[in-house]
């Protein structure tokens, strides 16, 4: 095997375990939205209907809940269990940006993707480099999503946010591919076979978060760049099969979802309405301000939202933060007309992430905002390794191979020590991280738990939250512990659930059980 796929299951290695390590404990506690999801889940296993799209609580794209229902049938209702597949989907994420970075800057002895020029600069990396074919952007790209603590968070949840940058890096990857090919003119079966792995995974990105919905513009440019080369080098004929291959699937894939919203248009937008800069009296100032808060949380000031992050912490580390200034200076200075060379991956990598923030950027609620902002992921770990590359070229020519290797090695060692340390120390063990995934509301689930049947339960929700089926949403998180989202379940383990109004019309016997979520 290669050295440099050695290097990268050393990554995989690292990114499993900063996912994996501890998930039966942290986070602790389990947030009423992942319970949420894990009741619809519970519920489906039940009745055998597995939705599409669930309503509930603003709505939610179907995908990730059916899932979540797979993991549960097998290791039953346990929050880590509900966590399992954003752990798989975080881990498939960084094998995913490795191959889609390569894709992006190796060179291949027929495609034109990279210049001469650009061949010789890629070499120049002493006696570190891999081989050229081996491309160490790629590498580093994987390696710093495997290390990123905004990611590992994510990738720890169960939120169906996850899977946006999965299946996007992955859609675009077999896309790259399969333009590749046709350019190259390989046989047919090969270059289709990657339009239509490329178009099923493009398209399962709609079931996993609304924020991707923005992607279609990313696609269109790709599509439009290629349609140019393609005609300049007289392979059109193999870009329309490859193109209109990788449309087909997409829209086959997403025509379950595009039914259900033509049947049921108010849940197209969700919540997307009732947060927009466009409900505010001055959207053209929030606008700016939402662009200096989104900007400004790589390297400034990040979310403040303990569930996403450690409050306020940027969401690059030091190190990161500042090769990826240097990837990103670099690339606009590659997008100058004055420089020639290849510039179609600066230009995919800058629309991709002008596309993923502008979600961001609309809304008017918790900015910066971590969540909202993980399809920027996968071009924000990428522009990072291109700037360290590029770091390292520059530095290659003041300091000596040997030094600056060792340098390198520490610096990459520090970044995963650093990771292992915000994530399992700073943030898993600081109190405001337990109150925001509602610890205290998994333990009532399982006081509940432990108690006889006979025994008569109540459960009082004095927290505010969106109404699901008459009980507002706090609830969910006991009622996923102690599996009685559905009444029949309730009555067979005799627990209710109250709000404050129905108090005076509610007797509780002398041996009742009761809990207040407050």
């Amino acid at each position: 095997m290669k050295k440099e796929y050695w290097w990268l299951v050393l990554i995989i290695i690292i990114a499993a375990y900063l996912r994996v390590a501890n998930i039966e404990s942290i986070p602790p506690g389990l947030y009423p939205d992942e319970a949420m999801n894990g009741n619809n889940a519970l519920e489906a296993l039940d009745t055998h209907d597995f939705k599409v799209f669930y309503p509930e609580n603003n709505g939610r794209e179907g995908l990730f809940i059916n899932i979540q229902a797979i993991f549960i049938s097998f290791l039953g209702n346990e929050p880590w269990v509900l966590r399992l597949p954003s752990v798989i989907f975080g881990i498939l994420t960084v094998l995913g940006i490795y191959f889609l970075t390569k894709e992006f800057f190796c060179e291949n002895p027929k495609s034109k993707i990279l210049n001469p020029k650009q061949i010789q600069s890629s070499k120049r990396f002493g006696n570190w480099k891999l081989e050229i074919g081996n491309c160490e952007v790629a590498l580093l790209s994987s390696f710093l999503i495997a290390t990123s603590f905004w990611h590992i968070v994510f990738s720890r949840i169960g939120f169906r946010a996850i899977m946006a940058p999965f299946f996007l890096t992955w859609g675009i990857y077999f896309l790259l591919l399969s333009f590749r090919q046709a350019q190259e003119s390989k046989p047919p079966k090969s270059y289709i076979l990657n339009s239509i792995f490329g178009g099923i995974f493009y398209g399962l990105g709609f079931y996993s978060y609304i924020a991707y919905r923005a992607t279609p513009l990313i696609i269109l440019c790709i599509l439009a760049v290629f349609f140019i080369k393609a005609r300049k080098e007289r392979w059109s004929k193999h870009f329309c099969t490859a193109a209109l291959t990788f449309i087909a699937f997409t829209i086959l894939v997403t025509l379950p979802l595009n039914i259900y919203f033509l049947n049921n248009p108010q849940d197209f937008l969700g919540r997307t309405s009732q947060i927009s800069i466009f409900n505010s009296a001055t959207p053209v100032k929030n606008l700016l301000i939402n662009i200096t808060k989104t900007a400004g949380m790589f390297n400034i000031v990040g979310d403040w939202n303990w569930r996403h992050n450690i409050a306020g912490h940027p969401l690059l580390s030091i190190p990161v933060g500042i090769i990826f200034l240097v990837g990103l200076i670099s690339g606009l200075r590659s997008l100058s007309p004055s420089r020639k060379g290849d510039k179609l991956r600066m230009t995919i990598l800058f629309l991709w992430t002008m596309t993923a923030a502008a979600p961001v950027v609309i809304s008017n609620e918790g900015l910066p905002h971590a969540l909202r902002a993980i399809l920027m992921a996968p071009p924000i770990m990428i522009f990072s390794a291109f700037g360290g590359l590029k770091l390292y070229e520059y530095l290659q020519k003041r300091i000596t191979i040997k030094k600056l290797n060792i340098i390198a090695l520490i610096l990459l060692a520090t970044i995963t020590i650093e990771s292992y340390v915000n994530y399992f120390i700073v943030w898993a063990k600081n109190p405001n991280t337990a109150g925001a995934f509602n610890q205290d509301y998994a333990e009532i689930g399982r006081e509940l738990n432990a108690l006889p049947k006979e025994t008569p339960k109540f459960v009082i929700i004095n927290a505010p939250g969106v109404d699901v089926r008459g009980i507002p949403m706090p609830a969910q998180t006991v009622m996923f512990i102690t599996n009685t989202f559905r009444n029949e379940e309730r009555i067979n383990k005799n627990i209710r659930y109250l709000t404050p109004a129905e108090l005076p019309e509610t007797i509780f016997p002398e041996n009742a059980f009761i809990r207040y979520l407050n």
